[in-house]
């Protein structure tokens, strides 16, 4: 394979896993104007089960020995901690503190991939990692804005959540013969079932839905939740934990230009500079260090790289195998 091919396969993962945090950007218009009021556990309950169950019913695989338990910590650490986190976050912080204390995800991937996948953090990223927070801080904070200690602990947890999710998901990738599809569908069904308890004790019983929000949590289900993290995990077989985590960044980009078009929130000079620091954020995490490796000018990935392992392209190839929180645009818009 040329190293032309090799770099224009590895840019296409980066934009096909793009799609994620960009889908993620709608969940906050979805959330307002389809879902039920005040029912963020419910709605993140019903996110992440029923995709979960289907995906397992599609490709009809089931975790087995060791799988068992890490299904269930991925499932955890990226669905079952991480919505609940977010969205306790998102009811105790005003403004787009959430959002900023989400941004800060990327920071802590960069130190977990240090000690969990031996990746030192290069001072590239380091710098993207800081402007990314400054960006979003443009694009979400208001003057207003009041720290609750509660929130901003919840906030930094669920950052750290999604981060130890992803390096992790990248650290053990996928037992042989099995594709994203079905490791995308035991995560969800984990953190779906780790949500049920907390969800029924907190909130009660679920309430009355209408055909609004039946739709709405069709679309999250189906669009910001199967597909969307089908693709994140992907994403993180073939492209660096660090790399990945960047692309967050993208989420209140997304969520605040959905707002402009979609609600009619006006963006006023300092949010539109905002995005554009964001954007570059996102872009120079992703930029290759001077050295070549293994042909390709990039930073150093996993074996599977710019290329899909046989396993995957086994499992990917076969049909059996295929298969919120009122504001804070960047809060909800994480995932």
């Amino acid at each position: 394979m040329t190293t032309a091919t090799r770099s224009t396969g590895y840019a296409g993962t980066l934009a096909l896993t793009a799609l994620t945090p960009i889908v993620w950007g709608s969940t906050y218009a979805v959330t307002t104007e389809f879902l039920p009021p005040d029912r963020p556990l419910f709605t993140a309950l019903m996110r992440a089960l029923p995709a979960g169950l289907v995906l397992l019913a599609l490709t009809r695989v089931l975790p087995h020995g060791k799988w068992l338990g890490r299904a269930a910590v991925l499932g955890v650490l990226n669905i079952g901690a991480f919505f609940p986190l977010l969205f306790l976050a998102a009811y105790r912080l005003p403004g787009g503190v959430a959002g900023v204390l989400g941004a800060v995800a990327p920071m802590f991937a960069l130190g977990f991939a240090a000690v969990l996948l031996a990746e030192a953090p290069t001072r590239r990223k380091v710098i993207a990692g800081v402007v990314g927070v400054l960006g979003v801080s443009l694009v979400v904070l208001r003057g207003n804005a009041e720290l609750d200690l509660l929130g901003v602990l919840a906030g930094l947890a669920g950052a750290a959540s999604m981060a130890a999710g992803t390096v992790l998901t990248k650290k053990w990738g996928r037992p042989d013969g099995v594709g994203p599809l079905a490791m995308t569908g035991w995560q969800l069904t984990a953190g779906g079932l780790f949500i049920v308890p907390p969800a029924l004790l907190i909130e009660g019983a679920p309430p009355a839905l209408d055909g609004e929000a039946v739709g709405g949590y069709l679309y999250l289900g189906i669009i910001g939740t199967a597909l969307a993290y089908w693709l994140w995990v992907r994403g993180i077989s073939r492209v660096a934990a660090t790399s990945v985590s960047f692309l967050g960044l993208l989420s209140p980009v997304s969520a605040a230009v959905i707002g402009w078009i979609a609600l009619g929130q006006a963006l006023t000079a300092l949010q539109i500079l905002g995005l554009g620091v964001a954007l570059a954020a996102t872009v120079f995490g992703q930029m290759p260090p001077k050295s070549v490796v293994g042909g390709v000018a990039g930073e150093q990935v996993s074996p599977v790289g710019a290329v899909p392992d046989p396993a995957e392209r086994r499992s990917d190839a076969e049909p059996t195998v295929k298969s919120g929180a009122p504001e804070l645009v960047s809060a909800t818009a994480r995932v």
